[in-house]
Order: structure tokens, then C-alpha cells, then sequence
């Protein structure tokens, strides 16, 4: 076997990271080298690009250890049968490359994964001794993320939320049975038992440093996961079911959503061609209601055809046609909750129309300076000069508000 160099490493390994879409560094602790000593920093812009809900780009060098895997999961392209290149960073390794592009300035912070050789154990303590030998033996505060392995020991991940701003499991499928026929070393219930632990973990060492700053903080970001869109016969229904429950019961801080993407070799079981992007951009929007605007699942799932969210509209605006008898708002009047259900409002939009109409009687053009786009919030709103004659039904969308023509998010 020809021996590779760290180039040619890093090239096979980064490539490899990126069908793992949850690396967004938000959340994590404020730590500043200039304060603190040591090396790097979180705070600030920091080869991989992700946006923080707050709009700050950051750059993370995302990586495997690995990408040699003992797991034959049908969907992954490091599946152990899979015919790919292999690779295999050491930890020195790994640890160097973080230090030397943070240096550069190319990135803030480091995002590992691994596929699992050995054991689900060794695996895990090699990616706590990256995070450990960063923190300890080079006093690095930058950003790090590590996947860790729901296989593995307990204590292993304990101590990765000692080093690690974020910790993320991966479930891939919102369905037990789903898990079982495309990923038959992995177990559903023992994610979930993981999850519970690790947000139970997350949850007692913030109400230990809101007691005393001095406690040790335990993967102060949160934790996250991910699920693939169309690898399976999951609707969105069932994945936006599966995630809420997330949010509620194990204090995930974000779910991803990552589009199917067809691999060489693949099982006879998976789709032959990839879902829709469309598709995994509504349930981000979808995700983004259930989390920031107060909807709950039953309110989004109402709106969907055979447990599908619709191409044609984002999901607020599908909610918003299907109960008309709730429009039109009174700008004036409304209170924000129900402001932040108005199509093509947005949260901070909201907050300014409740701001301005403290001062004066909002009209039409009022409403128009602050929000995007204007014709579509008009027909789901009341202004001191303004009352739209009829409300829009799915008819009228398809000329007066044309889907390309929307913004994508409200």
C-alpha cells in the first residue's frame, strides 16, 4: 500500500466530511487567547464555510479521522463495503493541521468526525484525545465540534463534552425500522439513549455555572444531529415529528437536514436518483417555525399532501392560505405572536413594527420601508389606510405570488 502524504490525506478526508451537514458554530463560549493566553479564539470571522443563525460566517476545518469504517450502512459512501480510497489521519496529525490553518487565519475552529474502526470505543478516544491535546497541550480556544459515537463508553463522551464546544449523534432516519434495514449496526434506541444522556449532562452544568462561573462547563454549544432527506420512504411529516421530539426531550440545539445523495455501488434499497434540493430547504423553514415563531407540528403537518411539505410555497405561507379566517392582521393591533405567523414578516421585522406603532398609527408604506417584500405581506394585513378586498387562496398563487418570485424565508 502506497504511503500518503498529509496532503493527500487531508484531500481524501475533507471530501469525505462533507456529505455532514451539522457544523454550525453557534452557541459556543465567548474565549479569547488575548484575555486568556493560549492559542485562537471563537469570537470574531474566522475549509469549510457555515453560517451562524446570527449571520457571522465562520470557518472550520471539517475532517474525518478516518474514513475506514467497520459499519456497512447502505446510504454512507465510507460504508465498510464501499470501493473508495482510504485514509487515516493520526491525532498528532490532526492536532498540527488545526494549529498550522489556524495560524494561517483560514479557520476559527475544528469539526471531526470519524468513521469507526476497531471498536465504537477506540474510535471515540481517539477523537477526545484531538480535542483533549488541543486544549491541554497547546491551550487552544477555538471552536471545536466532535462527532460522537452513541456505541461508545459513556465515560468517552463525557469526557468529549469537557473539551468540545458542540457534540453531535447522528440518528440519519427518523424511523427505528428505517435504521434497521439501511444501518443494521446501529440501533435507533441507542441514539436516542445517548441523546437523553448527553442533554441531561448539557442541562446540569448550565445550571451548575449559572451557580458559580467557576464550574466546568460540558459542551457549552449544545448538542445536534442530522437526518437524510430521501434515503428512505420518510416523509416530512415523520422527520419534523422526530425532531421536535429532539428539541422537547433532549435540549438539541439544531437539527440538520441533508439531501440524499446517490453513491457508486449503491443497495438496490436506495432511491436511484436524489429528492429534490427544494425539499430540504422546506424543512429547514419548516424546522426554523418550529423553533423561532412559536408553530407546532400538528399546525405544519396540517398543510401537507401526503406527508409532504409543498415545493411550490414555504410552509408559513401554506399554513397562512389554509386558515384564512385568521387574516387579516392588524399591524396596529395584532399582538407579535400572531405578527410572526404573517407571511413574509420575520421576527425582527415584527419587533420594529411594534416599536414604530408605539409612535404613530402605522400605514401601508410604513409596513413596505421595513419588510422585504411588500405584496406578499399586503394580503394578510390591516394598515391605518390599507384592507385588502379579498384574501389569496392557492389559486391566485400561482400568478399573483409566483414561488420563484418569494423570499425564501419569512
Amino acid at each position: 500500500m502506497t504511503k500518503l502524504t498529509r496532503l493527500e490525506k487531508l484531500s481524501i478526508l475533507a471530501d469525505a466530511a462533507k456529505y455532514d451537514a451539522s457544523c454550525a458554530s453557534s452557541g459556543g463560549a465567548r474565549r479569547d487567547s488575548r484575555e486568556t493566553g493560549g492559542i485562537g479564539s471563537t469570537t470574531g470571522m474566522g475549509i469549510c464555510h457555515s453560517y451562524a443563525p446570527d449571520g457571522r460566517c465562520i470557518s472550520l476545518l471539517k475532517v474525518l479521522m478516518t474514513n475506514m469504517c467497520m459499519f456497512d450502512c447502505t446510504y454512507c459512501i465510507n460504508r465498510s463495503s464501499s470501493n473508495v480510497r482510504r485514509a487515516a489521519f493520526t491525532v498528532a496529525e490532526i492536532v498540527d493541521l488545526t494549529l498550522d490553518f489556524y495560524k494561517r487565519n483560514y479557520i476559527e475552529g475544528l469539526f471531526l468526525s470519524s468513521g469507526i474502526v476497531r471498536s465504537p470505543d477506540y474510535t471515540m478516544e481517539q477523537i477526545v484525545e484531538v480535542a483533549r491535546s488541543l486544549r491541554e497541550d497547546h491551550g487552544f480556544r477555538g471552536y471545536i465540534h466532535l462527532k460522537t459515537i452513541p456505541e461508545g463508553d459513556p465515560e468517552l463522551i463525557a469526557r468529549a463534552g469537557r473539551y468540545a464546544d458542540r457534540l453531535s449523534i447522528n440518528i440519519e432516519l427518523p424511523q427505528d425500522e428505517a435504521i434497521a434495514a439501511l444501518a443494521p449496526e446501529k440501533d435507533g434506541a441507542c441514539i436516542r439513549r445517548t441523546m437523553a444522556d448527553l442533554g441531561k449532562r448539557i442541562g446540569e452544568a448550565r445550571a451548575e455555572r449559572q451557580e458559580s462561573r467557576k464550574a466546568p462547563a460540558f459542551a457549552p454549544a449544545g448538542q445536534s444531529t442530522q437526518m437524510i432527506v430521501g434515503a428512505d420512504n420518510s416523509g416530512d411529516d415523520h422527520m419534523l415529528r422526530t425532531s421536535a421530539a429532539f428539541y422537547r426531550d433532549y435540549g438539541l440545539k439544531r437539527v440538520y437536514y441533508s439531501a440524499f445523495s446517490p453513491i457508486p455501488d449503491a443497495s438496490r434499497t436506495l432511491p436511484a436518483q436524489p429528492p429534490p434540493l427544494m425539499r430540504e430547504h422546506r424543512l429547514y423553514q419548516a424546522d426554523w417555525l418550529l423553533r423561532n415563531y412559536g408553530f407546532s407540528v400538528d399546525e405544519i403537518t396540517g398543510t401537507m399532501q401526503g406527508g409532504r411539505l409543498s415545493l411550490d410555497m414555504d410552509p408559513k405561507l401554506a399554513w397562512a392560505v389554509e386558515r384564512r379566517d385568521m387574516f387579516p392582521v392588524d399591524v396596529n393591533r395584532a399582538p407579535r405572536e400572531m405578527l410572526l405567523r404573517v407571511p413574509g414578516l420575520g421576527a425582527k421585522v415584527v419587533d420594529r413594527l411594534i416599536l414604530a406603532r408605539r409612535h404613530r398609527r402605522l400605514r401601508l408604506e410604513d409596513v413596505g420601508r421595513l419588510c422585504r417584500v411588500l405584496r406578499k405581506v399586503r394580503p394578510f394585513i390591516v394598515a391605518a389606510d390599507w384592507r385588502p378586498t379579498r384574501l389569496i387562496d392557492r389559486a391566485d398563487l400561482g400568478t399573483r405570488l409566483a414561488p420563484a418570485q418569494l423570499p425564501l424565508f419569512a
